[in-house]
């Protein structure tokens, strides 16, 4: 496995994270610690999480985690661990427990994804989706003060825009704070957005990219069927494609046949490939999903490679960035 440092933070990571969004749900809580302990054995020593995980039980995902901690050996001292705060955790909410953040809010949160995660801090504490609303003050006056205290070590932030990391990141400069480490978001070969703002931004603000769902649900992982009422099968709908329907997806799989990889290590290794990226999320529910993993941090995508893969997966309509970068790739 190999290890970066995290965004402009002297801690570093495995470049391929855990997620857990399917424990508790998908994942049983003894097939969760046979994934935690073959993470660990594999080198990944990163694990990213929410409160809010767990579908109708939220937080169980955030327990199953704190119980594999409390078996010991050392465990919690090998893992870089992620949580986030933002979603309510109520399903009725008293207005200050509502969807966003506040100094009030986040307090709360937080001592309770402490006591589930069974852990005295969390290592990197990540705001789930931007609040417009929030003020530049709060926002930082609250995480420093969390920092302080040894509760959290690191700020990262999810789903946030380009302009948004600006915004907080040079705000926390002016502070004289680290400011923001990370940021999550959806980044694959066919929700390319983040290639026109996103990604140079982070790079420009030493903020690490940890991009979700690098299979697009599946859609990237080769099938050639998929049943109905599947994860996938929702992805489709989502995305607007149909995997038996499209010719992106067979020219993806014959591209892969001929390099000798499978698709679901080659799409990773395709969002490592770009240098804003430090970790790809692999949401994982079996321990099966973890064959072979490494090979996509190991795999390097040769430049006629990823020629290819933009013909394929051309969603600028014949004006890739490989020729000009943002703004150039959408003006005149």
């Amino acid at each position: 496995m190999n290890y970066a440092n995290l965004g402009r933070s002297n801690l570093k990571v495995s470049r391929i994270c855990l997620g857990t969004m399917h424990f508790g749900v998908y994942t049983s809580k003894e097939n969760a610690f046979a994934i935690m302990d073959k993470c660990l054995e594999l080198g990944i020593n990163f694990f990213d999480t929410a409160n809010v995980y767990g579908r109708e039980n939220r937080g169980r995902t955030e327990e199953i985690i704190g119980e594999w901690f409390a078996l010991g050996e050392g465990r919690r001292e090998a893992v870089v661990l992620a949580t986030k705060v933002y979603g309510t955790m109520s399903t009725r909410p008293p207005v200050n427990e509502q969807a966003g953040i506040s100094s009030y809010k986040i307090r709360r949160h937080l001592a309770d994804s402490l006591r589930r995660l069974q852990t005295d801090h969390i290592d990197l504490y990540q705001v789930h989706h931007v609040d417009r609303t929030i003020s530049l003050e709060e926002f930082w006056g609250t995480f420093e003060r969390f920092i302080n205290q040894g509760d959290i070590l690191y700020v990262g932030s999810s789903n946030f825009p380009g302009w948004g990391l600006v915004k907080f990141q040079m705000a926390a400069f002016e502070r004289g704070q680290v400011g923001l480490i990370s940021e999550q978001t959806m980044y694959n070969l066919l929700c390319r957005y983040p290639e026109l703002e996103l990604l140079p931004a982070a790079k420009d603000m030493g903020i690490g990219v940890i991009p979700y769902m690098p299979l697009a649900g599946g859609l990237l992982a080769g099938k050639r069927t998929v049943a109905k009422g599947s994860r996938t099968a929702q992805v489709e709908d989502e995305y607007g494609f149909t995997i038996g329907e499209n010719q992106m997806f067979e020219a993806f799989s014959k591209l892969c046949a001929d390099l000798g990889e499978k698709e679901h290590i080659v799409a990773t290794a395709w969002t490592l490939h770009n240098e804003a990226v430090t970790s790809a999320i692999v949401g994982v529910r079996t321990l099966k999903h973890l064959e072979n993993i490494e090979r996509a941090v190991e795999l390097r995508l040769e430049p006629q490679v990823i020629a290819k893969l933009d013909e394929i997966f051309d969603i600028n309509k014949g004006r890739p960035l490989r020729i000009k970068p943002a703004p150039e790739a959408y003006a005149w």
